[in-house]
């Protein structure tokens, strides 16, 4: 991840972020400041961007894009200022908390007026943008799921072939058919596999999965795809729950399972993936044989050099099913916009087919919320290469699971992460989740 810019630089893109209309209501042309923090959508954005101008010759969109990181900070800390941009790519676990302190513009209105027809998109994905008190704040522009990424070299060295990937199974007993392939793709640094006699845990130059962190209390390429496949559930209701599972045994076992792998030697310790080496990288120089990743990165993987790989879905759990969560973005509009007809103008865009289905799909970078696009961004990728089915197959087959919406989630995502860390460094067990749960719970009350 890129560090904290400094405070300077931060006024200066809050500068250069603010609106440079005088508003909506004169004749004159409008800018419309939109920002993104993925630079691998930045091509596909700024060609919609470009075909939106040409349809509204009035409309310009100038587009600003930033780290992960930094792009929370800086838009976060241009709400204090008043210097927002008019539009910007939102997170299911940000929006409600600027939706509650005002900083975002409702807008049923507009879909009302416009006629929006939400069911376009992907089941529940428009669902997702509605706050407690019923108003909408956004439209979806895009969804995304988990599977395996696989080292293709790894695979061969390991005499595994890759259709052997397609039905793994997994179980919190002993991990199942899916635990005995990381432990034979892993290698330690004499070249015993973690299923041979001799291995030595202590010293692994490939790990048969990689790991990007704790996960927190999301752990969307973490373990959510286990946890959920094994019967549980992140709470008793989404969005808006009113109790949180945390200390359901289901998770507990879920988790215990987990980090025996990096006991065993076949997961990197979190000391190791938190060490500044980003698991893409680490993965990229042969370090991880598998990963779980997002559907998002998958151009970003197949950008490593010296690498081919090649995508398996995630296993099957002890419910008889795969599972991922599902999750999707959407644009905001600030609710200290200038020119609100002109921000709204450009998301409706955004969520139309005009973006989505003729453009974003074709790009072959992520998917498109609307249903009729994901057939189209199937071939995009195949054209390049890329197989997603395992990817597409969890909205197909019906084993994705809504990403949890939830009130406080800054507070519980701290707990959380406090809590994993602890029992993915060995420092406390799983039993420490009761009273982590309690305080979460006690949140929401």
């Amino acid at each position: 991840m890129k560090g904290r810019i400094s405070v300077l630089a931060v006024a200066a893109l809050l500068l250069a972020g603010c609106s440079q209309s005088g508003g909506d209501s004169g004749s004159g042309p409008v800018t419309v400041n939109y920002w993104m923090w993925d630079a691998n959508q930045q091509p596909q954005y700024q060609a919609c961007a470009d075909a939106f101008h040409k349809a509204n010759p009035k409309y310009t969109v100038k587009i600003s894009q930033y780290g992960w990181d930094d792009y929370w900070s800086t838009l976060t800390a241009s709400f204090v200022s008043g210097t927002a941009p008019d539009v910007f790519i939102s997170h299911l676990s940000n929006y409600p908390q600027f939706a509650a302190q005002g900083q975002l513009l409702p807008i049923d209105d507009f879909v009302a007026r416009d006629k929006i027809d939400l069911s376009n998109y992907q089941k529940g994905l428009a669902d997702l943008w509605v706050t407690k008190d019923g108003k909408r704040y956004g439209l979806p522009k895009d969804f995304d799921t988990v599977a395996l990424f696989y080292n293709k070299k790894k695979l061969q060295e390991a005499g595994v072939e890759p259709g052997e990937l397609d039905n793994l199974q997994w179980n919190p007993q002993d991990g199942g058919t899916y635990e005995k392939l990381i432990a034979h793709l892993t290698v330690d640094a004499s070249g015993k596999r973690g299923d041979e006699p001799g291995f030595d845990k202590k010293h692994v130059a490939t790990y048969g999965l990689g790991l990007n962190a704790s996960g927190g209390g999301f752990g969307q390429t973490e373990w959510s795809m286990y946890a959920m496949s094994d019967g549980w559930d992140y709470a008793d209701q989404n969005p808006w729950p009113t109790k949180f599972n945390y200390a359901d045994p289901k998770f507990k076992e879920t988790i215990k399972w987990f980090t025996s792998l990096i006991d065993k030697g076949y997961v990197p310790s979190l000391a190791i993936a938190t060490s500044g080496v980003a698991q893409m990288d680490a993965y990229g120089a042969g370090k991880y044989a598998m990963v779980t990743e997002g559907s998002w990165n998958t151009k970003a993987y197949w950008a490593l050099k010296g690498v081919e790989s090649g995508i398996a879905p995630v296993p099957i759990g002890p419910i008889g099913k795969r599972a991922s969560l599902f999750n999707g973005l959407a644009d905001n509009i600030s609710a200290t916009t200038k020119n609100p007809e002109a921000a709204w103008a450009w998301v409706k865009f955004l969520a139309s087919p005009a973006c989505q289905t003729d453009i974003v799909a074709d790009h072959g970078v992520i998917f498109p919320a609307i249903k009729d696009a994901t057939v189209r961004a199937e071939k995009a990728f195949a054209k390049q290469g890329i197989d997603v089915q395992p990817f597409t197959m969890h909205v197909e087959q019906g084993t994705t699971h809504l990403a949890p919406i939830a009130d406080h989630w800054a507070d519980i995502s701290a707990i959380m992460t406090e809590t994993m860390d602890a029992i993915f460094s060995f420092k406390a067990s799983v039993e420490s989740l009761d009273q982590a749960n309690e305080k979460v719970n006690g949140l929401l009350r």
